[in-house]
């Protein structure tokens, strides 16, 4: 077994202090509260029933967590417990359980960074081609299907709410929603600028091209009563939207595009079959961005107070994809790099997102 006996005692102390300080009991305690409510008649009548269900799930991912944690320290403190001439039959298991825990603890630990006012929240995901036509659509692309199979890693549930193609190749923007727990906590710093440096796919004489692919993220929120939008202020329009894998025409004016004046933004849902629910969802999208909006103003504001303000843009680039002349995906943040370029744009982006939540 690579793994020694003292690492194993270290994570098992680690997880057993974290499992002390965890008040189980109290999770427990709400999440039962909640459960009965929900079972009680008119509970879906009630205005902040989506959000009581998001946190009954939540509290629920949160026990499931803290058991699995358990699980697994058992099974590795078993291993400890055998003489030393039966450890070595197990070694093989013990050092993939080792492994499972550690993994299964950085997560859990990571949550207590995620104290943002919308970090437990699921989040909306845009990614759009910079400047350079096709290969910046086609480098897009590779973005989206980087993060869906990002997603799929962790299990977390997802869906396409808009997708413009390009004409030749890749998309000029896609949309999705992820409804997962700390989604939004998890994703925010994946916004901003990716860069990608390969031997064009796309040019005769093959040369060297530098594409950009920008990536918004911002937190899908249930209780926006706080959130006031004039009707003067929205700019709404229509279209027909796509069947499945544009193999249809919807014949009914189903896709939405809203805009808010004042601010220039812009969301647009064509995921539902109803215009109704495009609506809804549209409006939904606008009032989560305008209060993230309003949020990121605030901190700048505050920094300024403080003398530490650096102008923010959705433009800052965040990630380096080097394909050629060498292979090298780094971090401009967080130094974080890796020679594997193919595991990288293939979804395993874990050692990247866990070191930019330590920076916020």
């Amino acid at each position: 077994m690579n793994i020694t006996l003292e690492q194993l005692n270290s994570l098992l102390e680690k997880v057993h202090q974290f499992l002390q300080e965890v008040d189980t009991d109290k999770t427990s305690s709400e999440l039962m509260e909640l459960q009965k409510e929900s079972n009680e008649p008119g509970f879906w009548e009630k205005a902040d029933a989506q959000q009581k269900m998001q946190r009954t799930s939540l509290l629920q991912n949160q026990l499931d967590q803290f058991q699995n944690l358990e699980n697994l320290s058992a099974d590795v403190q078993a291993y400890l417990d055998l003489d030393a001439s039966d450890q070595e039959a197990f070694a093989p298991e013990t050092e993939e359980k080792y492994w499972q825990l550690t993994k299964s603890f950085k997560e859990i630990e990571l949550q207590t960074y995620l104290k943002g006012k919308y970090d437990q929240s699921f989040a909306i995901m845009s990614i759009h081609p910079g400047q350079g036509g096709t290969e910046a659509m086609d480098w897009a692309e590779m973005v989206s299907r980087m993060y869906q199979r990002y997603f799929e890693r962790k299990n977390w549930k997802f869906s396409l709410i808009s997708e413009v193609r390009g004409e030749d190749a890749g998309i000029k923007e896609m949309v999705f929603e992820v409804r997962a727990n700390y989604a939004y906590g998890f994703l925010k710093q994946e916004q901003g600028t990716h860069r990608l440096v390969r031997l064009s796919p796309f040019n005769a004489d093959n040369l060297r091209q530098t594409s950009f692919a920008l990536v918004e993220v911002t937190p899908l929120i249930d209780d926006l009563s706080e959130i006031e939008v004039k009707d003067a202020d929205l700019e709404w329009s229509f279209s027909r939207a796509g069947g499945a894998g544009g193999q249809s025409v919807n014949k009914v004016s189903s896709a939405v595009e809203l805009k808010h004046i004042p601010s220039g933004t812009i969301v647009k849902c064509r995921e539902e079959r109803s215009q109704v629910q495009n609506r809804e969802k549209a409006l939904k999208m606008l009032k989560s961005r305008l209060a993230i909006m309003e949020e990121e103003k605030q901190q700048v504001e505050l920094a300024k107070q403080k003398g530490d303000h650096q102008h923010a843009s959705w433009g800052t680039q965040i990630r380096n994809y080097v394909l050629h002349p060498y292979k090298l995906v780094k971090d401009t943040r967080t130094e974080v790099e890796t020679s594997d370029t193919t595991s990288v744009l293939d979804g395993d982006l874990d050692m990247f997102v866990f070191e930019e939540i330590k920076l916020t």
